[in-house]
């Protein structure tokens, strides 16, 4: 019973504990040059995930809302949604590594937010407002990164079969690598997948969003999501090597990221102004 009655914060930190225990059963697998079993690994990741979706739903219940109201959230809502893209296409593609770099990614991301006590700086309100589209907005968004997290991963994989092609080491790691045929079509489907949520998410912004407050984190999703209509557009035409394509996904991932920490500074910065306002007059 005492395991019910967990924090949010204690379910966050087993998950994360659950995430690290897959990896480094991965990772002593291929070490040992043993092909690791995809349905021990989906388990575990998948009691992660449950342990992950429970604190994320304490907190998101005691908000009366989903939980993205400050950077820590944010990044756990985001390792939530990759790993929930992981457990759906995962076996769909049949991809062995996904789950060995999944969750290296989760667990990274999940032990950042979580030893940073100042992400998680307690609300008074919403870090979107009381708007329920821009909180759908802003859920959409955060859950496209982490379809991009794992299209980062798997251009990373496709970086890491064209090196072994070349360098002609098929042994360790580079065994269990996809082919580079197989890699391509799956970045191209995530590609279109993300930017497909990132569009939505933005087209609900531009029409329900109210307060200026929130133009930064619109201009800044704005210019993430350019930067991943270019690459769907030179992906379909075909004008840069799929390497070069897979460096700016990853590239771009890593600018996405950054800029979680601009927009819940510039929205706090500005919540401190408009208290600072009221209580001056």
């Amino acid at each position: 019973m005492e395991f019910l009655q967990l924090s949010d914060r204690g379910f966050l930190w087993l998950a994360a504990t659950v995430y690290a225990a897959a990896f480094i059963l991965a990772l002593v697998s291929i070490s040992r040059r043993r092909q690791h079993s995809r349905g021990i690994l989906l388990t575990i990741v998948a009691i992660g995930f449950i342990l992950q979706t429970t604190g994320l739903y304490i907190r998101g219940h005691a908000s009366g809302s989903c939980p993205v109201n400050n950077q820590f959230e944010i990044t756990q809502f985001m390792g939530w949604s990759a790993t929930l893209l992981y457990l759906v296409i995962g076996p769909a593609f049949r991809v062995s590594l996904l789950g060995f770099f999944t969750s290296a990614f989760v667990t990274i991301i999940s032990l950042v937010s979580l030893m940073i006590p100042s992400w998680d700086v307690t609300q008074t309100t919403s870090l979107f407002g009381n708007d329920s589209w821009i909180k759908v907005h802003a859920s959409l968004a955060t859950f496209s990164y982490g379809v991009m997290g794992i299209l980062a991963i798997t251009s990373a994989m496709q970086l890491l079969q064209n090196y072994s092609l070349k360098k002609k080491h098929m042994r360790g790691l580079f065994a269990y690598l996809p082919s580079i045929i197989e890699l391509e079509q799956i970045n191209f489907r995530l590609l279109a997948f993300g930017l497909f949520l990132l569009t939505l998410s933005i087209l609900l912004a531009i029409f329900y969003m109210a307060e200026p407050t929130h133009s930064t984190k619109l201009l800044l999703s704005g210019a993430i999501w350019i930067g991943y209509l270019i690459v769907f557009i030179i992906h379909k035409l075909r004008f840069f090597s799929s390497n070069n394509l897979a460096y700016i996904s990853i590239f771009l991932f890593i600018l996405a990221v950054i800029s979680l920490g601009p927009v819940a500074n510039a929205i706090d910065h500005s919540k401190d102004n408009k208290k600072q306002g009221s209580l001056s007059e």
